[in-house]
């Protein structure tokens, strides 16, 4: 498959990347030039609208490193303690080059040697911004994998407590209707 420089990236996940540009002297010249080509190949999206098979963060990804064996890692923000060797980090070469592409796009990065190596995603195993829209459609009782084109998206809210009221409900609902997806943490 080709290397493509282009991604689809969350807001959130966008400014995340603008804001480790700016700080800049802090990162590696590899790191550097990732992320320039990160920003400025992307394609910005809500949460709602990005495909489920895109690399977010929190995504639990199965990749590969040119042409070894598949590994499976959570592409995080950044090191957290106790779950080494599960984490790919960002604030990596290999976790910044894996954020934003698609299952079957590729990237190619330098490595500290100065040669190049080519990371491929393979499958996106859990998306969180997929298992909340799947979670809300539990919630709404509509089936898992179809979608809600018969209402509006925004409603005006004329008391805060019939807001309050109606999240809770849709809290409870959520936990009654059986969904049991464990997450990232069950990795």
């Amino acid at each position: 498959m080709p290397t493509i420089d282009s991604c689809q990236l969350t807001t959130k996940d966008y400014t995340i990347l603008e804001v480790m540009r700016e700080r800049r002297p802090a990162r590696s010249e590899i790191l550097s030039t990732i992320l320039d080509r990160k920003i400025s190949g992307a394609v910005v999206m809500f949460r709602d609208d990005i495909p489920a098979t895109v690399v977010t963060l929190s995504s639990r990804v199965a990749y590969r490193v040119n042409d070894g064996p598949a590994e499976i890692r959570i592409v995080a923000h950044d090191e957290m303690r106790g779950l080494v060797g599960m984490l790919l980090p960002i604030t990596n070469p290999r976790g910044l080059a894996l954020l934003g592409l698609a299952e079957g796009q590729s990237m190619s990065i330098p490595t500290a040697d100065g040669g190049l190596e080519t990371l491929t995603v393979q499958e996106v195993v859990y998306q969180p911004e997929a298992a909340r829209r799947e979670r809300l459609k539990l919630a709404e009782g509509l089936e898992p994998g179809s979608s809600r084109l018969d209402g509006p998206v925004l409603r005006v809210v004329h008391r805060l407590e019939e807001l309050q009221d109606e999240a809770e409900n849709k809290v409870v609902a959520a936990f009654n209707s059986g969904f049991n997806d464990p997450g990232p943490s069950a990795a």
